[in-house]
């Protein structure tokens, strides 16, 4: 038989590039700047978010990595950022009424700096000023004439007890603040011998005056603790009036440089009152403790820690509005911390260790982060949507700082947010969030959507030679040739795995040329050339390449059961894909079918052993339809069939055999034999129809290699869908196989016609409700009525001697 479908010709199989056209453009670069290649249905709906000021409009970024999205992201951000007026700076400051709510305060670019400065300068005046400042001849004389006060008091209650005491014959003796009375006999003091020789009488009189001169002192000095407290109130009081005398100049000069600013006049008017007791404590002499302890004091940095400003974040005067990316969206650097430290085995923190989140870094700017890790913590998201709505920066710090029991926590005022949230996700996760959570929409109202391909023109070709050749200038220092260029959208194309269409993955064609400079420099060249290219490939294939070339192994010595020629009954090669990591190969399969008279129908082995995932089951399941609507149309289908890829211990999915798994059933059926020279890939309808399935050109390669490995003889090829001629990217070596006849390639568009290719037999058309004898469609009608028959009990199946 004359086959009526004819191997593709070699210009079918793989793009073709203009040298031509690709030296042209290299001899003059793209005359714009080439921040991002394509992608505009992206670029427009980015522009479009950076333009809408209104809430809501957050951007989520929906695409594949490696397709430029965060650089794209990245570049227009940085671009519309300059537009932007400089943010406000925030910082907090202590709260001395609750030390629990830090109070927040905002100033503008570079004031934040600056006021830490001048605070910085006044707490090293106070430290300076004191407690040296106690020692001012003037201070000293009101604080003599105090203790003055005190010690007449004191005095003239203890010489009233005295003179009762000499008119008692008692002398009142005072030593190291304490009194005691002696008595006195003829001008003299006894001691406790000279007093035990004293009559009892003598004694017991002095016995009652001594206890009535303890009864009089007791009450003489009855107001002595009142007189104590006056004499310290005064003492304060004068203290007091001293620090606030030192500060007042210093602090004046503040209020009057930042008369403008109604939040720092309000902290420095509280910095007022403050200063005078913390000086009080901590750096008066009276109240400081041992010598040991004053040098263990830091007064600087207790005063720095009560008092300085906290600087959450700072710019400088007309930078743009921040472009930050959370690389790891935690609820404490997305929303801030606070740190913790012990103290004497508590943990204690203040409102100078409050740190910023990325939300604080990014305020009225843009913050850029990863879908999947903000979604890993559902308080993290909760707080982000939270954040969105009331337009304040969540820090809910109890939650974070619930590890800490009881321990002192802060509240922290909250900060208004004026930030656009950029998330980059996938297609898959982007649908699941929408599904899931009603606010997503209403919270990113804006979808950036990046398409795995680009349509490619001479113009995209012209912008992707440029934008090659500015990475190898400016980061590879070397320079490459026309041919390499070529080479480079040959591998575009084939990424992108359509012959019009380009790679969005414009990162693995950079990744591609820097490890093709390696091997340039490994010939001590310092342009790339195609061939530098071609190594770079087969480098990776070979490092990646072991479990591809075991299997293959496993053919070959016969492990894996796979024929390259001869015929056989309902066997038949189909080609699978296999991915590996970032790698994929094709690798042939044996798909076997068998047919007996029963009604048990198509039973696909691997789903019954729970192997076959859904997609794949239901391309078997549409091999029914199909042999119902072709050929049982006069009577009840009616038959055992059982598909198995054999050797094949994995999961598996994806239609894309059913095409081999028909043409082996009904090679089962008619008892016709397959060519086995042959594969074949594509998915079916029930109408016959051949279509379109992916990895079409890892699935010629794998089969070829086979076929190289054991020889070509010229018969050998594959069978694609007709609708896959646009996929065609093949290797070189494959396509100079195909143009020398060692190797075939054959598109169809029905069953028949791959059917006739396999069979090397006319699958016969319909007329007038029969087919020709002899022909495939005849055969296979002819035993289905049979079997139906057979099994409905209207005829015995003959038997063999009988045929």
């Amino acid at each position: 038989m004359t086959k009526t479908i004819k191997p593709l010709c070699s210009d079918q199989l793989t793009p073709t590039v203009s040298l031509q056209h690709i030296r042209s453009c290299m001899q003059n670069p793209y005359p714009e700047s080439l921040p991002f290649i394509g992608q505009q249905r992206a670029q427009s709906a980015l522009d479009f978010a950076l333009g809408m000021e209104l809430p809501g409009y957050n951007v989520f970024v929906m695409g594949e990595a490696a397709t430029g999205r965060f650089t794209m992201v990245k570049d227009k951000l940085e671009a519309h950022s300059k537009t932007r007026p400089t943010p406000k700076e925030w910082l907090y400051v202590n709260n001395y009424d609750d030390h629990r709510e830090p109070i927040t305060m905002f100033m503008q670019p570079g004031e934040s700096r600056q006021l830490a400065d001048d605070i910085d300068a006044f707490l090293d005046e106070v430290v300076d000023t004191f407690p040296a400042a106690f020692d001012n001849p003037g201070y000293q004389r009101k604080k003599k004439s105090i203790d003055r006060d005190f010690d007449n008091k004191y005095n003239a209650a203890l010489t009233a007890v005295e003179q009762l005491a000499m008119n008692k014959s008692v002398i009142m003796l005072e030593e190291n603040g304490a009194v005691s009375f002696v008595p006195v006999v003829n001008g003299k003091q006894l001691d406790e011998n000279e007093f035990a020789v004293l009559d009892e009488q003598v004694q017991t009189q002095f016995y009652e005056a001594i206890d009535e001169l303890e009864d009089g002192l007791i009450e003489a000095l009855i107001e002595l603790p009142r007189w104590k407290r006056e004499s310290s109130e005064k003492l304060r009081k004068l203290k007091k009036t001293t620090i606030e005398l030192a500060t007042k100049p210093l602090l004046k000069a503040l209020e009057h440089k930042y008369a403008s600013h109604i939040g720092v006049i309000r902290y420095l008017k509280d910095l007022r009152v403050e200063i005078v007791e913390a000086v009080l404590d901590w750096l008066d002499d009276d109240s400081a403790g041992s010598d040991e302890q004053k040098e263990d004091f830091d007064a600087k940095g207790m005063l720095t820690d009560f008092f300085a400003p906290n600087i959450l974040i700072e710019y400088k005067e007309g930078a743009p509005a921040p472009v930050v990316y959370e690389p790891n969206p935690t609820f404490g650097n997305i929303f801030g911390k606070i740190e913790y430290e012990s103290a004497q085995g508590s943990l204690i923190t203040s409102y100078r260790s409050i740190q910023a989140g990325a939300l604080h870094r990014a305020n009225g700017g843009y913050l850029i982060m990863d879908a999947d890790k903000v979604l890993a913590s559902p308080q993290v998201w909760d707080g982000l949507k939270l954040s969105l709505k009331t337009h304040q920066i969540k820090n809910d710090l109890p939650f974070q700082d619930s590890s800490v029991g009881s321990s002192f926590t802060l509240k922290p005022q909250l900060i208004p947010m004026d930030v656009k949230i950029i998330l980059l996700g996938s297609r898959d996760l982007y649908y699941t969030i929408s599904e899931y959570d009603e606010e997503f929409g209403e919270l990113f109202r804006v979808l950036a959507d990046f398409d795995y391909y680009l349509p490619s023109s001479d113009r995209l070709q012209y912008q992707f030679v440029t934008k090659v050749q500015e990475y190898c200038e400016q980061t590879l220092n070397c320079g490459l040739t026309a041919e390499a260029l070529v080479r480079l959208l040959k591998f575009s194309y084939r990424q992108a795995e359509h012959r019009s269409k380009l790679s969005a993955r414009f990162a693995d064609v950079l990744e591609l040329v820097a490890e093709a400079s390696y091997y340039a420099k490994q010939d001590g060249e310092e342009m790339i050339d195609d061939h530098h290219i071609t190594e770079a490939l087969l480098g990776k294939q070979y490092r990646t390449g072991q479990l591809s070339e075991n299997m293959l192994s496993d053919i070959e010595e016969g492990h894996t059961l796979i024929a390259t020629q001869g015929q056989a009954v309902g066997k038949v090669n189909g080609l699978t894909v296999l991915h590996i990591g970032d790698t994929a190969f094709g690798t042939p399969a044996r798909i076997t079918a068998t047919v007996y008279a029963g009604s048990d129908g198509v039973i696909d082995v691997e789903r019954e052993a729970e192997l076959g995932k859904s997609i794949h089951s239901k391309g078997v399941m549409l091999l029914t339809g199909y042999l119902g609507n072709k050929y049982a149309q006069q009577f009840s289908l009616t038959l055992s069939a059982n598909i198995a890829i054999e050797q094949s211990y994995g999961y598996i999915d994806g239609d894309s055999a059913s095409l081999a798994e028909l043409c082996g059933l009904i090679s089962a059926i008619t008892q016709l034999p397959i060519e086995q020279s042959l594969a074949l890939t594509g998915s079916i309808n029930q109408h016959g129809e051949v279509q379109a399935v992916g990895g079409v050109n890892e699935k010629v390669e794998g089969f070829f290699k086979l076929c190289k490995m054991r020889g070509l003889t010229g018969s050998q090829g594959v069978i694609i869908p007709h609708s896959n001629l646009i996929n065609l990217v093949l290797e070189d070596e494959v396509v100079e196989a195909i143009a020398s006849n060692k190797f075939n390639l054959f598109a169809v568009k029905s069953v028949d016609e791959a059917l006739e290719i396999l069979m090397n037999v006319p699958a016969g058309k319909v007329n007038q409700g029969k087919y020709p004898k002899g022909t495939i469609n005849q055969l296979a009608l002819a035993r289905l009525e049979q079997i139906a028959q057979v099994v409905n009990g209207e005829e015995k199946e003959p038997s063999e001697d009988t045929e």
